[in-house]
């Protein structure tokens, strides 16, 4: 099974769209192995989004990330990184297919939500950024056998 982070940002979390949005992520079959609600320090957001420095953005989203709570999960299931990917839709609300996070309840370019890890390499890098390895729980749940890949 395959882990990767996921971040509702402080838009989803102003917007009350916790419930909604991690529905979406049981509902697929996927299985939480770690939740909190935080509010990000301003260090660790510029590390989590050292990728982008430089970028135009860049400053403005390390606002963004730092100035409310959010909610921080890590999604394990097959193929987590894809499909949680596919669950959000594309980046920018107005683009997103209906039926996605994103589509259903986005339309800013510049509030879109919800973070998910690119990658499974980028999946393990993250996790190890929020969450300390004793909080990454494993568990098996009662219809883990009808979401299981053959």
């Amino acid at each position: 099974m395959e882990r990767t982070l996921i971040i509702l940002k402080p838009d989803a979390v102003q917007r009350r769209l916790i419930g909604a949005i991690v529905e979406r992520f049981e509902k697929k079959g996927l299985q939480i192995a770690a939740m909190k609600l935080m509010k990000i320090p301003r260090e660790l957001a510029e590390t989590h989004y050292l990728p982008h420095k430089g970028k135009p953005f860049y400053a403005s989203l390390v606002r963004f990330m730092t100035s409310e709570p959010v909610v921080v999960m890590v999604l394990e299931g097959f193929k987590a990184v894809d499909v949680c990917r596919k669950l959000m839709g594309k980046t920018f609300g107005f683009d997103a297919e209906p039926g996605t996070i994103r589509g259903d309840f986005g339309i800013s370019n510049q509030f879109n939500l919800v973070h998910g890890s690119d990658s499974a390499d980028s999946a393990r890098r993250e996790i190890e950024l929020f969450f300390a390895p004793t909080e990454v729980l494993s568990y098996r749940v009662a219809d883990s056998a009808w979401h299981a890949a053959e």
